[in-house]
């Protein structure tokens, strides 16, 4: 999954703002207790989450996929005081545990977290969202831009995670995953109604940016 082997991982880490006591915590947990512990965003990456969100200070965020909800709390990090995060997970054994964090995090009454399939709720959602964070299934993440773009304001971001899929995106054969990861890549790289770029931090980060309607 990293991009960067393993010594410039680390040399990045110490050259990057630490992690809170808590987002420690979750990361130790999470790869203590959780199942797919590398589905974490992790220190590097959530970082850069924060600092986005903290550069756009958003009002109205929208997260698909929360998992153990690390990278919830790094992009509430920059939240306007009157701010709302948004958070949908397909989860529920996880939801006990990320409330917890939550609740540690001084958030619970600013994160609005949601249990169930994200197209029906995301289709429930008015908006306009500032900010919106993919990390979901793979194979919907076409449909999630395409019902959330709309809903976007103009000068939105929307980030997209996992985007270079283990390097798997170069491969000439494909599995679904992967397919559906290269053709919402193509896919974003035709819309003129946004610009954007593709990180290569972790996993691949997609960055977008809403330009017109």
């Amino acid at each position: 999954m990293e991009i960067l082997n393993e010594d410039l991982l680390h040399y990045s880490e110490q050259h990057t703002t630490p992690e809170s006591p808590l987002l420690k915590k979750i990361n130790r947990d999470t790869y203590a207790k959780v199942l797919m512990p590398r589905m974490l965003s992790g220190h590097l990456q959530g970082r850069v989450l924060s600092m986005i969100s903290k550069f756009t200070q958003p009002g109205l965020i929208l997260e698909i996929g929360t998992y153990t909800g690390y990278s919830a709390i790094c992009l509430a990090e920059g939240l306007r005081s009157d701010g709302t995060l948004i958070t949908i997970d397909i989860n529920e054994e996880l939801e006990g545990r990320v409330r917890q964090y939550f609740e540690e995090a001084g958030l619970s009454s600013r994160i609005q977290y949601r249990i169930g399939d994200a197209t029906k709720i995301i289709s429930e959602l008015a908006g306009p969202f500032d900010l919106v964070f993919i990390d979901a299934d793979k194979e919907n993440y076409s449909r999630y831009y395409d019902m959330v773009i709309d809903k976007v304001r103009l000068g939105g971001i929307i980030l997209a995670d996992n985007v270079l899929w283990s390097g798997k995106v170069l491969q000439s054969k494909q599995d679904k995953d992967t397919r559906a990861i290269v053709e919402f890549n193509k896919k974003i790289q035709q819309d003129i109604r946004v610009e954007n770029v593709l990180l290569p931090i972790r996993d691949g980060i997609l960055m977008i940016r809403k330009l017109s309607l």
